[in-house]
């Protein structure tokens, strides 16, 4: 049996942290998901938050959808998903530019530094181009240390503007990845 393995390749500094505080400033009071171990530090912290609603999802292109709804409610919703599954958005991200719908979503990147599985290669070249051609705006994450500054920026543009953004966090920042052997 293998499992995921990480390694520490990212700094210590506590960016996903950084970004909930910004997502919490922000107003953000629903957090969908597909299951991410890139992720699964700000899906922690959005479970154990009271306040944030927090739902699971089968694809990533409903994130889509309970974020529009999320709007229309009266809330403010951030979708968390990889690189892989913008693919799966590109027509439900039609909805968001024709309606001008404000949406925020954070991306973690496969298929860059020190990728390990060729299949996430291909979707993580491409990941920009099609977010940028479906109309959203793209943010790059590099660095921890600006994990608030970015995720308040790019909020502020999503529900203050109307705007639909996208922070493309580094493959760099969530760590190296490899296939390890369990006993």
């Amino acid at each position: 049996m293998a499992d995921l393995a990480r390694k520490g390749d990212a700094t210590s500094r506590d960016w996903p942290l950084d970004i909930y505080k910004a997502l919490k400033a922000a107003g953000v009071s629903q957090v969908c998901y597909v299951p991410d171990a890139g992720h699964s530090q700000l899906i922690e912290l959005s479970h154990a938050d009271r306040d944030i609603k927090t739902t699971v999802l089968t694809t990533e292109e409903e994130g889509v959808a309970l974020a529009a709804g999320a709007w229309l409610g009266g809330d403010r919703a951030a979708l968390l998903m990889q690189s892989s599954g913008v693919g799966n958005c590109i027509n439900m991200l039609s909805l968001l530019a024709s309606c001008r719908l404000p949406f925020l979503t954070f991306v973690t990147m496969r298929g860059e530094w020190a990728e390990f599985n060729p299949w996430q290669v291909p979707m993580g070249k491409a990941t920009r181009e099609a977010l940028e051609l479906m109309g959203v705006t793209v943010f790059r994450l590099e660095q921890p240390e600006d994990a608030e500054e970015v995720t308040s920026a790019a909020a502020a543009l999503a529900f203050e503007s109307d705007q639909q953004i996208a922070v493309l966090i580094s493959q760099r920042m969530i760590g190296r990845k490899k296939w390890t052997e369990t006993k």
